[in-house]
């Protein structure tokens, strides 16, 4: 099961400013032809930061999410620009969405949607020692900040408007870190 199958043909059958629906015809090691199509990026990649504003709170960003035609609680995140680096974008988009900037930027993990139809990865970043330094982003009104105790997780995760399923990953991932940082399992 590890063989992976041969590309026969590989054709962009649609295009937007943001992504590229690609058609793939697929040939399986058993022999099975298979015509697949995703969703694939046109960017330089996703970054999803967690910003730590202490060991126990996290800011969260309220905005209007038009997949769920919906405002939605979430960490920030954004795209990297052309030629710049992944801490580098998750810095810049710190600054644009929560009005503060982080002396320490660690990766943590790529995480992906729907890898069956989406080509797209993010990559979760930490923010530790964090500071107040605000620019300018691209968004359509000012962001909400909402920190948030780690400690209360699951209250948010009752939360009809917090669904996105890497901010919820990123946040159970970070408080597990931070609690083998202080030794307790």
């Amino acid at each position: 099961m590890d063989k992976k199958p041969e590309t026969l043909h590989r054709e962009i059958v649609a295009r937007s400013r943001l992504f590229r629906v690609e058609a793939l015809d697929l040939r399986f090691s058993n022999g099975v032809e298979v015509k697949y199509e995703r969703l694939t990026s046109s960017t330089s990649g996703a970054v999803m930061i967690v910003p730590l504003l202490d060991n126990d709170t996290v800011l969260l960003i309220r905005e209007y999410a038009a997949g769920t035609e919906r405002y939605e609680l979430a960490l920030p995140k954004g795209l990297a620009e052309p030629g710049e680096d992944l801490l580098e974008a998750a810095n810049r988009e710190l600054q644009e969405e929560v009005g503060y900037a982080a002396r320490k930027l660690t990766p943590l993990r790529q995480l992906s949607i729907a890898p069956g139809y989406m080509q797209h990865l993010t990559h979760v970043i930490l923010a530790e020692d964090l500071y107040p330094q605000r620019l300018q982003g691209d968004e359509p009104e000012p962001i909400e900040v909402v920190p948030w105790r780690l400690e209360e997780l699951p209250r948010l995760l009752a939360l009809e408007y917090f669904s996105e399923a890497r901010s919820i990953a990123a946040l159970y991932m970070v408080r597990d870190l931070l609690r083998e940082r202080g030794g307790r399992r």
